[in-house]
């Protein structure tokens, strides 16, 4: 489903707090804050990461002088059950809040659901948020970090960060105008340690209803970012996007720029927190001091359970896609 906002919905603020291993990667000075401690000072792994959100939506609110009184709903989730980490969080705060769980493609689900209300005259404002946690998502969805399994290649480390991001009806830098609500699309890929090749055919679906219902090209943005694909999903892409007469030349995928070569990542990063801190510590500033002016965020998702996995079910994917542009951009 295509989406084009009556009007362009602004981004107004946004924030990142992120992890050791995330903190020494190349993007460390760009995050608002890095942890060495990923327990973040708490007892359990889902306390860690129901702390990492709080942090970070601290300094969204400090960053734009608001109290969490002045946010009018609030959309969000991660990957745990029953997304506990979000829901903790949020009862520290007064949001009216929508749980939202598309995996790693939540992210982008997050503000394709905040610009619509803000759009259509439901809030002011809208707060959108995701995150993950290492330790919490390899607990849930692989071994036990005490199991000591060996990683395969193919493999990507679930990105320990958070990233929020603040809607409203008017701003001055970055600008949601159009979104695509992506097609759950299963090709049969069964590994849960390849995830980038179990995403890549529903980011290529995605990316070519887009470009089909807005009658766009793939160079007519500065940039098409994907969430998580790594390393094996961005090839695996390029090769499905070629079959429909569509080369990418402009496509960064998140999770191959979170982590340095020798952090020993294997085929990158993934997880709900990937493409939102890398969104809200990188590719939004550029736009607001003008290095980009027009780029897609194409968040993927693997809609897997342990339960599915162990039963020998294949994968289903999703992605969602926002088109963000900056004021100069929309201006013309």
């Amino acid at each position: 489903m295509y989406i084009k906002y009556k009007k362009p919905v602004a981004i107004t603020a946004w924030a990142s707090v992120a992890g050791k291993k995330e903190g020494e990667g190349p993007l460390a000075d760009k995050f608002d804050e890095r942890v060495a401690d990923d327990y973040f000072g708490q007892q359990t792994w889902e306390k860690a990461e129901t702390e990492l959100q709080g942090r970070c939506i601290g300094h969204l609110l400090h960053k734009k002088g608001i109290s969490a009184e002045d946010i009018n709903v609030a959309f969000g989730g991660d990957l745990t059950n029953q997304i506990t980490s979000t829901s903790f969080t949020m009862r520290r705060f007064a949001f009216p809040f929508v749980g939202l769980y598309n995996a790693c493609s939540t992210m982008a689900e997050a503000l394709l659901v905040a610009g619509c209300a803000i759009d259509g005259g439901f809030a002011d404002n809208a707060l959108a948020l995701a995150s993950s946690h290492f330790c919490t998502a390899e607990r849930q969805f692989r071994t036990p970090l005490d199991y000591g399994g060996k990683r395969t290649p193919t493999a990507q480390w679930t990105v320990t960060g958070c990233g929020s991001m603040l809607l409203e009806r008017v701003g001055h830098s970055a600008f949601i105008v159009a979104a695509q609500v992506g097609r759950v699309v299963d090709l049969g890929v069964t590994d849960a340690n390849n995830m980038g090749a179990a995403m890549a055919p529903a980011a290529a679906n995605t990316i070519r209803n887009f470009l089909l219902a807005s009658g766009t090209k793939a160079d007519d943005y500065d940039a098409i970012y994907t969430g998580d694909l790594g390393q094996v999903g961005s090839r695996l892409l390029w090769q499905l996007l070629e079959k429909e007469n569509i080369v990418l030349t402009n496509h960064i995928d998140c999770g191959n720029v979170i982590f340095a070569e020798n952090q020993n990542v294997q085929s990158g990063a993934s997880g709900c927190g990937c493409g939102a801190t890398v969104l809200a510590a990188d590719i939004l500033p550029k736009i607001q001091n003008g290095q980009l002016d027009n780029i897609l965020f194409v968040a993927t998702g693997a809609l897997l359970s342990p339960s599915t996995t162990m039963q020998g079910e294949s994968i289903p994917c999703i992605a969602h896609l926002v088109n963000i542009k900056s004021k100069k951009e929309i201006q013309q």
